[in-house]
């Protein structure tokens, strides 16, 4: 039997959950899903995993029909009482209540780590395109060694949970061509690089308890733990005279691929 995925109760992060954007907009992956949009005009579009409608709100200058489903309740209520979004649903994305063939494209965004059932949220996804449709999966690899992030160096639990919560994209691509998905494509829409010098890590916003799922995981002991460990290198550093910096270099990924036409198979 397979481990349960660690869940991040999301109701109680909701009320602050949206202010990571002041620190980082993530104006790529904005970019990137407006031109997608754009680029497939499709007439019904559906976020699962849609938080606080940040992406949702994305997409208002692409004038589409707009659909976001998430878990949270809490959530849900940020994104409609800040208006961004008019058609939210509560529901798992590994059932996706929607009719077959309702949207032209489906979309999340640092969110298939969450669902319980990844691979059952794709193949619901390519039930509810039409043909043709796009299926677009914006996130990162923590795998990935390009990606170099302090958090994960002096709290290193959080990078066994991720690991183990975070598909590859090889595993995410075979995922989709069992589900059906053709034309993959796998592009890097978003670089973030913003190291933290000395003392200013502690005014970091993302090591904040609350700010991400991979801290929010951590017990109180092993979190404090790590807040330790730097203090005590930036102990170390400063008898030295050398400033020490936190890498924060990571990389953003969009994969897409579209559901193949049966009658063109026939």
């Amino acid at each position: 039997m397979a481990a349960t995925k660690p869940q991040v109760d999301y109701n109680s992060l909701a009320p602050a959950y949206h202010q990571r954007y002041q620190s980082n907009r993530l104006e790529g992956v904005a970019q990137a899903l407006l031109e997608l949009a754009q680029e497939k005009r499709p007439s019904r579009v559906l976020e699962a995993g849609c938080g606080t409608g940040r992406w949702l709100e994305s997409l208002v200058e692409a004038q589409v029909w707009a659909a976001g489903l998430d878990l949270s309740t809490g959530m849900l209520v940020q994104a409609l009482q800040a208006g961004r979004g008019q058609h939210l649903v509560c529901g798992r994305a590994s059932q996706l209540p929607f009719l077959p063939l309702s949207f032209d494209l489906v979309f999340c965004v640092n969110a298939l780590h969450h669902f319980g059932n990844p691979a059952g949220f794709i193949r619901r996804a390519a039930a509810v395109l039409k043909p043709g449709g796009c299926l677009a999966i914006i996130g990162q690899v923590p795998q990935d060694r390009a990606n170099r992030w302090y958090v994960y160096d002096y709290f290193p639990e959080t990078y066994r949970l991720d690991v183990n919560r975070f598909p590859t994209w090889e595993t995410v691509m075979a995922w989709m061509r069992t589900a059906g998905f053709e034309n993959l494509y796998l592009e890097t829409v978003e670089e973030i690089h913003d190291p933290k010098v000395g003392e200013a890590v502690l005014q970091d916003p993302f090591l904040q308890k609350t700010a991400t799922s991979q801290l929010a995981l951590l017990s109180d002991q092993a979190y404090q733990q790590g807040l330790d460990r730097i203090r005590q290198d930036l102990a170390r550093a400063a008898r030295g005279g050398a400033p020490l910096t936190f890498q924060v270099d990571l990389k953003m990924d969009l994969l897409r691929g579209y559901r193949a036409d049966e009658r063109e198979r026939r």
